[in-house]
């Protein structure tokens, strides 16, 4: 927020207006929808990412393995899924504003997970991997939904927009574990909907 503010005053202003409305900060503060405040992590590297994950839902919309109130970790078992993957998602975005011309940053972010997973990875005609939202998103939230109630970690799947890559949605913020940052990339849009990669 620093290049937003013309003084240290200015940028305490600006962080005290972020705080009172991050979506974050108050599900860490008291609890967010379908989010309660015991749920998110504490004290470990990277809390913030994890917590943002689930605090920063899609708003009226779900996707694929989370409501619109609730969001996920998402992540891929290589960085070429993760790219093709965020790479559709910005460009949808792009799609809906009728501009293609854009530049943005990702920092990469490996973390560690283990127990008890819905594997779905065998199942590629299963409907939650259908890749029209209409039908993969409901089906892959009543998927999710079943997954929370029975205490399972998450879901492992193929990827919908990266041939042969393997995803991950991890349905707790506690399951998402030992985060430390990765590379950087760029994805740049010149004016179609495809993109290029630039590792940084």
């Amino acid at each position: 927020m620093a290049p937003l503010a013309d003084s240290p005053e200015e940028l305490d202003l600006i962080a005290e207006i972020e705080a009172a409305t991050s979506s974050r900060r108050i599900a860490e503060d008291r609890g967010l929808s379908a989010l309660s405040v015991d749920e998110l992590v504490h004290g470990v590297p990277h809390a913030h990412f994890i917590n943002a994950s689930f605090a920063y839902a899609k708003p009226r919309s779900p996707m694929r393995f989370n409501p619109a109130e609730r969001g996920a970790w998402y992540a891929a078992l290589a960085v070429d899924t993760c790219i093709a993957e965020v790479g559709h998602h910005l460009t949808q975005a792009l799609i809906d504003v009728d501009d293609f011309n854009a530049v943005v940053e990702y920092g990469e972010m490996l973390a560690s997970m283990s127990g008890v997973f819905v594997d779905l990875r065998a199942i590629h005609d299963h409907p939650s991997l259908h890749p029209d939202p209409a039908t993969g998103y409901a089906a892959g939230n009543a998927v999710a939904a079943l997954a929370r109630a029975q205490g399972h970690n998450g879901i492992i799947y193929p990827s919908v927009r990266h041939s042969g890559g393997i995803c991950i949605a991890a349905l707790w913020p506690n399951v998402v574990q030992s985060v430390v940052q990765g590379a950087m990339y760029r994805l740049t849009w010149t004016g179609t909907p495809n993109f290029a990669v630039e590792a940084l």
